[in-house]
């Protein structure tokens, strides 16, 4: 719960710094680069993994070593929106496996 709260007041403070104009109306946008950045610096967290939503739009994962974890969903224009927060990350090892393989 106190992730959540500072996650919240981080996008905040991220949307009042950039204006209003770099934010969504839920206030949980800002330039993936600014966003990224204070995940490392606040969190000490980093990309684990990313995905394709659709050709515009990717999926991140970022994790720290002391399990808490962030969910990014990254635009082309180079727009992030937190799409959800927590701790307690778990990590066992997975094999994609591609058709045909």
């Amino acid at each position: 719960m106190t992730r959540r709260l500072t996650a919240t007041m981080f996008v905040a403070a991220m949307a009042m710094c950039l204006g209003a104009a770099q934010a969504n109306a839920a206030g949980q946008c800002a330039a993936r680069a600014d966003i990224v950045k204070a995940l490392g610096e606040n969190f000490h967290e980093s990309e684990a993994g990313r995905g394709l939503i659709n050709p515009n739009v990717v999926l991140e994962v970022f994790v720290s070593e002391q399990g808490s974890w962030t969910v990014l969903a990254s635009d082309t224009k180079g727009q992030s929106c937190i799409l959800s927060v927590g701790e307690g990350w778990d990590s066992p090892t997975l094999k994609a496996a591609l058709p045909g393989a």
